[in-house]
């Protein structure tokens, strides 16, 4: 122990460059940078991605009901940060309307629409505006530390426990949160001027959803046919921009639109404390959700691309980018989807293109950002409605889930439903314990079956799927696909009940009965051993004892000590006793896909043996884990009834050792129905090879 603890904490010129490698991922990508076949498609893409960027930077700012201009500070500092840290080449760091969602529904509550803002230390003498980018600042600060603290801590894992489905649930109730909250911009100078038929409004909202859908549905028609997709929000903004300046729609129109955009970047704040008691049960959802999405979607990228990202480093950027980023007032970041799709597809190679898309942002910010003011806000209403189609349409997947897999349908309906009814925080861990619940249930009560041979092969399969099998006669092979735990071994004896045909334990109770029930006729006279067998000497008929004493004997295996013969329970019992008939001889488990044992299922699996083995059922665990096996020898679950020589290594194996053990149960067969046995052979230079031995045949 003490030279594994020196070895871990031991540093050395290796260690030291790796560990800087790890930390830094640029270093390791920019040493294999083709400058003459890359720098120009990132340069291509970066400029596409700034576009992009600076648009949805502007209208998911309105999403987290803060002022406009304040999305391209977030569209700028993290990307700068992960362009360091970050292990994906692909993804486009910024804003996501998700987060965007869950920032404004915390700022809302701190600082409302209407009436003061909350009683916290350090929002006085602040105006609103400022309160609420306090507020999100200071949540986007938490979150960083948080993602930042399980990067370090090394518990990227954490998202695999956030399976596609849910994702998916969740993503489409935060569109529709989203859909709700954007309405307002587009539909409510419509419905409030209604009665002066503000026709320019109602042009602006229609029009740029109608051209943005189907421009989007032509570029993903003809993508394989477009050099670029067609950037058509940029294309729309910068024709709402100049129709607005041109016609004064503010002045006479009355339209709301972006407005004053100051120039350059404010100066870094501190992240107010007391916001983060206020918030702290919101940032730790926000910090799961960030992460999860954007390593979602860079694990798509990296498959596509072939190379690797870091779940774990993953963490760390995003947490720093977040922490840099709030200190100089942006607000949470992670990925969206449409503009890592504009990135990856316009040509990127490397977060060069991030980087690069980052200054584009930055060129807007510090000089040219005066342009958008005209901008009326219902085209960024507009933009990010049309932007949700691709999550609204997640709800085709519903009928598909239920054809396909019934309980993941559940998880998706349960968490969409909970995230639109309880909001998108507590939606989220709803959603997730109806995912956690899924999986317990789909253990605790998993699809046992009895597997039958098919026929010419050494391949066992379930028998309701197969007509061509066989069985044979006295041999039952029960296969559980899952761990035996607490949870369902009584589950798991109830299932082999059912399988076997007969409850072991009553049937043992009854042949204990009819011993007991033996010895007291031979002791008072009314039986008799002869050489043709029992013969019953009492006139009148014999009455079942109804002595209930000493149960717990009932339970014991069968003793013949005291009897002239041993009973053959197949065969008919003297004075009119029945006993339950039991023509199984030989039962196969097979456990190749049980992964676990805990000590609960332990007990109840010995106990299940025994029953069986006391009433003369041979048993047999086939293709066991060895780690399993090691579990029950120290666990001393062997002893003179359950025997470790009841293992085997394949169920062909164990099939053909009970045929060989009872021949009565071979039957005749056809020349066709033979068994080809396949062998492994492992040749001297360490290979395995695998080849069909047809002779000497193995017959049932």
């Amino acid at each position: 122990m003490l030279n594994h603890v020196k070895d871990y904490f031991t540093c050395d010129a290796r260690r030291a460059k790796n560990a800087a490698l790890s930390l830094l991922p640029v270093v390791g990508w920019m040493k294999v940078y083709r400058i003459k076949e890359w720098l120009l498609s990132d340069i291509v893409s970066g400029v596409s991605t700034g576009l992009v960027a600076v648009l949805q930077g502007l209208a998911y700012c309105l999403l987290a009901s803060l002022p406009p201009w304040y999305g391209l500070f977030s569209a700028f500092f993290p990307v700068v940060i992960y362009f360091f840290l970050g292990t994906s080449r692909h993804i486009s760091v910024g804003p996501f309307p998700v987060l965007c969602l869950m920032i404004g529904s915390v700022v809302t509550r701190i600082v409302p629409d209407e009436g003061p803002a909350l009683n916290i230390t350090g929002l006085e003498g602040l105006t609103r505006d400022e309160q609420r980018v306090l507020v999100a600042s200071s949540l986007t600060f938490l979150t960083g530390i948080m993602q930042l603290a399980m990067g370090i801590l090394q518990v990227g894992f954490v998202v695999m426990y956030l399976s596609d489905t849910l994702v998916s649930g969740f993503t489409t109730a935060a569109a529709v949160h989203i859909l709700v909250s954007q309405l307002k911009f587009t539909l409510e100078i419509i419905f409030n001027k209604i009665a002066s038929t503000n026709v320019c409004d109602v042009v602006i909202s229609v029009v740029i959803m109608v051209v943005v859908f189907v421009v989007k549905e032509l570029n993903d028609r003809f993508k394989s046919k477009l050099p670029v997709p067609i950037p058509i929000e940029v294309i729309m903004t910068v024709i709402a921009c100049g129709v607005s300046y041109a016609f004064d729609f503010k002045t006479r129109y009355g339209i709301d639109v972006v407005g004053h955009i100051p120039k350059g970047y404010e100066s870094p704040i501190a992240p107010n404390l007391h916001v983060f008691q206020e918030t702290a049960v919101e940032a730790f959802p926000m910090a799961i959700v960030g992460f999860a999405v954007a390593f979602s979607v860079a694990k798509v990228y990296s498959v596509k691309h072939d190379y690797t990202i870091d779940g774990n480093q993953e963490l760390i950027a995003f947490g720093a980018s977040n922490i840099f980023g709030a200190s100089f007032k942006s607000f949470a970041a992670s990925t969206a989807l449409s503009r890592s799709a504009v990135q990856e597809s316009t040509g990127g190679k490397t977060q060069i293109a991030g980087l690069l898309s980052a200054i584009i942002v930055m060129i807007v910010t510090l000089a040219i950002g005066f342009l958008l003011e005209p901008l009326p806000k219902s085209v960024l209403g507009a933009v990010v409605i049309v932007n949700l189609k691709g999550m609204l349409m997640q709800f085709r997947d519903i009928p598909y889930l239920w054809r396909r897999d019934k309980p993941d349908c559940v998880v998706w309906l349960g968490t969409c439903a909970a995230a639109i009814l309880l909001g998108l925080d507590l939606g989220l861990a709803a959603g997730l314990g109806v995912e956690l619940i899924s999986v317990v249930l789909r253990a605790q009560f998993p699809r046992c079956s009895v597997l039958a041979n098919i026929k010419g092969t050494d391949i066992y399969k379930d028998r309701k799927d197969y007509t061509d099998i066989y069985e044979p006669a006295g041999v039952k092979i029960f296969r559980i696909p899952s761990p035996i735990f607490f949870a369902n071994i009584e589950f798991f004896r109830s299932k082999l009940v059912e399988a076997v045909g007969f409850n072991p334990l009553r049937v043992l109770r009854k042949r204990n009965k009819a011993l007991r029930m033996i010895r007291k006729l031979l002791k008072k006279g009314d039986l008799q051993w002869t050489s043709k067998g029992f013969l019953n000497t009492s006139c009148g008929p014999i009455k079942e004892s109804e002595d209930e004493s000493n149960m717990e004997d009932l339970d014991l295996p069968t003793d013949f000590k005291d009897l002239p013969v041993r009973i053959d329970w197949s065969a008919e019992l003297p004075a009119n006793i029945v006993v339950p008939r039991v023509d199984l001889h030989s039962l196969v488990l097979d456990f190749a896909a049980v992964s676990f044992l805990d000590i609960s299922a332990l007990k109840g699996l010995k106990t299940a043996l025994k029953e069986l083995i006391r009433v003369e059922v041979e048993v047999y665990i086939v293709a066991c884990d060895p780690h399993i096996l090691k579990k029950l020898h120290d666990c001393c679950f062997f002893d003179d009834e359950v025997q470790s020589s009841m293992f085997f290594v394949t169920l062909h194996d164990a099939v053909l050792h009970v045929l060989d053990k009872h021949p009565e149960s071979k039957e005749k067969r056809h020349d066709f129905d033979r068994i080809i046995t396949t062998v492994t052979v492992h040749h001297p230079e360490g290979s395995l090879r695998s080849r069909d031995r047809n002779a000497p045949e193995t017959r049932f």
